[in-house]
């Protein structure tokens, strides 16, 4: 695997600037890749390696840019949990650690760098020195994976019946006998309007 440094330059060039969000996702990546057995994430191992992330901020970027999983590629899986943490399966033997960024470690940057004043700055560069046990917990963890959820071609396509959408990977509805697609029965995220208003 690639140095910090070297993955903390790639990080920061794809999510666009360098924060302690960026310092944590690396270091998360390196430390769960190491402990369960991938040692070349984004080539000989990478149909090996599946993420899950809890939450859709700086640290994610991070991931993605160390890991190379992603959501294209199915490899990589968003749960809007709100956590900074996520969870790394080696799918080739099974092992898996979920890795959450202690909220404490923000306030125990304080000791590493006491004379730096700005709270950001101050993480951005403690998070690169901090032992990891100050800065993450770390739990193995099993993971049952739903084949609909797998990384490959789609399970089955189908047709919703009331909009026409064509649904994959077994994310349809059911009801009354009729298949659905999720927003049919749980309501659009967005409302269809007449486009010629905007002329």
């Amino acid at each position: 695997m690639e140095s910090f440094e070297n993955l903390l330059e790639e990080s920061t060039k794809i999510h666009g600037h360098l924060c302690a969000g960026q310092v944590i996702g690396v270091r998360m990546s390196m430390i769960a890749l190491e402990m369960i057995g991938i040692s070349d994430p984004r080539g000989a191992d990478r149909k090996k390696l599946y993420v899950l992330v809890e939450i859709d901020r700086c640290a994610t970027d991070a991931i993605q840019s160390v890991t190379g999983c992603s959501l294209g590629k199915r490899s990589l899986r968003w749960l809007d949990y709100g956590v900074m943490a996520a969870t790394f399966v080696n799918l080739e033997t099974g092992r898996a650690v979920r890795v959450t960024a202690r909220e404490e470690s923000r306030e125990l940057s304080k000791n590493y760098f006491p004379t730096l004043e700005g709270k950001y700055e101050r993480q951005l560069e403690a998070y690169r020195i901090m032992p990891q046990q100050e800065l993450f917990k770390i739990e193995h963890v099993q993971i049952d994976l739903a084949p609909e959820n797998m990384p490959g071609r789609p399970l089955r396509r189908v047709q919703c019946e009331k909009c026409g959408d064509w649904v994959q990977d077994c994310r349809e509805v059911q009801e009354e006998g009729r298949i659905l697609c999720r927003s049919c029965v749980h309501g659009k995220y967005y409302k269809v309007i007449d486009c010629s208003t905007y002329s």
